[in-house]
C-alpha cells in the first residue's frame, strides 16, 4: 500500500477502483481511500478531505466517465467534505448519511465533524441507488459516528466500511456521539450477513470479513475485561487506564485510547457495572 500513488485510480476489484488522497496520518494510515463504482456513470464512496489536488485526480481519473452519486460514509472531515467541490465540478448528487455536527465533551484526536455536510438524499438502512450494473445498499452502522452508513455493492458482494471495519486497526469510538454498545450491535450485525470483500476506507480489502469482525469483538470484550480488572483495584483516572492498557502503542494515539475506554465505561455505567465521581472510575459494587 506504501507505494500507492494519490493521484493515480487503481482497480482493485469487480466494479471498483481506489483513489488515495494525500492525508496520511497516525489516525488515517496512508490516507482515505475514495472509491469508485462501476464504469461510465459510476458513483463515488469516501470523496475525501477537501484538499484541491485530491478532487482534481478524482476529476482527472474520471475524464470520459460521469459521477452520478457522491456518497459518505460518514461525516467526519476525512470523509465527506470533498463531496462539495466535487458536486459544484460535476453536478454529482450528494447521497448517503444524514448531517451530522456535533461539539464534542472533550479533547479530540481523531477527525472532527464536517459540520456542512448537506446531502440531496439520506438513505436509510435497507434503501439503494442504482447504476448501469451495480447498486449499493446502505447498511446502518452506528457506533463510530450515529450516522455511519456502510455500503454494500449487490452484484459482488462487496462492501464499503468506511471507519466501522477498518484494514489496518480498530476504530476510535469517541463519545458524545461515538457509542460502544452501538459499534457492538453494528459488528454483530457485520457477523450476520454474508459479504464476500470488505473495502475500508483506510487499509487494504479484507478478504476474510466475518472472521474479522469476530475478532474485533473478541477485541472489545478483551478491553472490557482489562478495564474491570483495573478497576478491581480501585478507582481509576483514564490517562492510568490508557498508560497500562495500551503498552508500546504509538504515544500520539492515546488520547484516541482513552476516548474508546471513555465509551466502555459509559456502557459499563449504563448495565450498572461501575460508576465514576465526573474524574475518577470504580466499580459499583
Amino acid at each position: 500500500m506504501s507505494e500507492q500513488q494519490t493521484d493515480l485510480i487503481q482497480p482493485i476489484g469487480p466494479l471498483v477502483r481506489r483513489i488515495l488522497a494525500p492525508n496520511p496520518s497516525p489516525f488515517t494510515y496512508t490516507g482515505t481511500q475514495t472509491y469508485v463504482v462501476g464504469e461510465g456513470e459510476v458513483a463515488v464512496v469516501d470523496p475525501g478531505p477537501a484538499v484541491d489536488a485530491h478532487v482534481a485526480a478524482i476529476v482527472q481519473a474520471l475524464a470520459g466517465e460521469r459521477i452520478t452519486a457522491i456518497l459518505s460514509t460518514h461525516t467526519h472531515h476525512d470523509h465527506s467534505p470533498a463531496g462539495r467541490p466535487l458536486k459544484a465540478l460535476t453536478g454529482a448528487a450528494i447521497i448517503g448519511c444524514a448531517p451530522l455536527a456535533l461539539s464534542d465533551d472533550g479533547p479530540r484526536a481523531d477527525a472532527g465533524f464536517d459540520g456542512d455536510h448537506v446531502p440531496d438524499r439520506v438513505l436509510t438502512d435497507g434503501e439503494s441507488i442504482v447504476g448501469p450494473g451495480w447498486t449499493l445498499t446502505a447498511v446502518a452502522t452506528p457506533g463510530h459516528t450515529s450516522n455511519h452508513l456502510c455500503y454494500a455493492l449487490e452484484e459482488t458482494g462487496g462492501l464499503f466500511t468506511g471507519d466501522h471495519v477498518m484494514g489496518w486497526s480498530t476504530t476510535v469510538i469517541a463519545p458524545p456521539d461515538g457509542d460502544m454498545a452501538a459499534y457492538m450491535a453494528s459488528l454483530d450485525k457485520l457477523v450476520a450477513r454474508d459479504d464476500k470483500v470488505y473495502y475500508p476506507a483506510h487499509g487494504e480489502p479484507v478478504e476474510q470479513p466475518q472472521r474479522l469482525v469476530r475478532g474485533l469483538i473478541g477485541h472489545r470484550k478483551q478491553r472490557e475485561g482489562q478495564i474491570l480488572r483495573l478497576l478491581g483495584e480501585g478507582p481509576q483516572l483514564i490517562p492510568d487506564m490508557v498508560a497500562r492498557m495500551y503498552v508500546g502503542v504509538d504515544q500520539r494515539l492515546h488520547v484516541a485510547a482513552g476516548r474508546s475506554v471513555l465509551a466502555h465505561l459509559y456502557e459499563l455505567r449504563d448495565r450498572g457495572q461501575v460508576r465514576d465521581d465526573g474524574e475518577h472510575w470504580r466499580l459499583a459494587a
